[in-house]
């Protein structure tokens, strides 16, 4: 493809439509994240106690220093018997007799601790709402690899809208006066409020 006027404005028009619906996602959550404090939340948590079935633990023996699994009969069970859906693969940590797992997700998180031996289980499961929710995707946490994948795409679509757009500018300059005094007021307010504001 030959580097022109006109394959500039098309990579302008194709970032900005692959960035469209991120961006106001992003603007959104970058004004709630920044008033984060001023918005009430009431965080909505499930707890269970109880006691795994002997039988489903019988031939489960973790030892020191691995990260064991449940096995799948006892993530059947849970899902049974409480409604607690674990997707498999997801490791725990093991220590003096009792099994950890830490399930944090994006808008809350979750744990289960469990003591082989007696099969006495605890789980607790926290959902802070869609604004969290939406604040850790902006930020990308505990959101997996597919959304980091997703975040770096974003962001380099981001650059070649920036970059295709400082070049539409600079070849219109000459017919706007106003074009670079504009720019420059762009840079000139976060580097005087990053200057004189934050400390």
């Amino acid at each position: 493809m030959t580097f022109s006027w006109g394959t500039v404005r098309q990579w302008h028009w194709m970032s900005s439509a692959v960035c469209l619906v991120g961006m106001l996602l992003f603007a959104v959550t970058g004004i709630t994240l920044n008033h984060a404090a001023e918005i009430p939340v009431e965080p909505e948590v499930v707890s269970h106690e109880g006691t795994v079935p002997e039988q489903l633990l019988r031939d489960w023996q973790p030892s020191a220093g691995e990260t064991p699994q449940l096995p799948a009969a006892v993530l059947d069970w849970l899902a049974a018997e409480y409604g607690i859906h674990i997707p498999g693969g997801h490791a725990g940590e093991w220590d003096s007799g009792e099994f950890y797992l830490a399930m944090p997700r994006p808008g809350g998180d979750a744990w289960l601790a469990l003591i082989p031996e007696t099969g006495e289980l605890i789980y607790e499961s926290t959902d802070r709402g869609w604004i969290a929710y939406l604040n850790d995707l902006h930020k990308g946490r505990d959101s997996g690899a597919v959304w980091k994948w997703f975040l770096d795409i974003f962001a380099i679509a981001c650059i070649v809208f920036c970059l295709t757009g400082f070049w539409l500018l600079w070849r219109q300059s000459s017919r706007r006066v106003s074009t670079w005094p504009v720019t420059a007021l762009g840079v000139l307010i976060p580097l005087v409020i990053a200057l004189v504001f934050i400390h």
